[in-house]
């Protein structure tokens, strides 16, 4: 089965009577701390975090492996990307489940689909998923 998120239904739609559709999406919440969601083609940094196969499925984080590393240390000033590699749409949200703290939240990330925040300061940065609760990890800026 293939699947096909809006905006490729749209391109495929656009694309049969000979138009272009640009696919590219930013978020533009919060300027002072920079964060976007990002078409894989425009990552320049390497991926730092996956989200990988089924873990829309409890069970990860027995192992600890909803966010692959589900802990990782950067330098102040750096930049998290996340990539979703699930079938499952997932999000990248700061806070604990119950308790967000509104300083980064990607939205609903289709499969694929990149995420990217810069840490300007430093501290520790919990982050989950709003749709499967049990999908936690943690920024740690240095």
């Amino acid at each position: 089965m293939i699947y096909l998120g809006i905006i490729g239904v749209i391109a495929v739609i656009l694309a049969s009577i000979g138009l272009q559709a640009d696919t590219t999406e930013t978020d533009t919440k919060e300027t002072d701390n920079p964060e976007t969601k990002i078409e894989k083609s425009e990552i320049t940094s390497e991926i730092d975090v996956i989200m990988p196969n089924k873990v829309s499925r409890p069970g990860c984080e027995k192992t600890d492996s909803c966010y692959i590393p589900s802990v990782i240390t950067i330098k102040q000033g750096e930049q998290v990307v996340w990539l979703n590699e699930d079938v499952a749409f997932h999000s990248v949200t700061s806070g604990l489940y119950g308790n967000q703290t509104d300083l980064f939240d990607s939205g609903h990330l289709d499969p694929e689909e990149q995420y990217a925040v810069t840490f300007d300061e430093k501290g520790d940065f919990d982050y989950f998923c709003t749709l499967h609760p049990w999908m936690a990890g943690k920024v740690l800026v240095e």
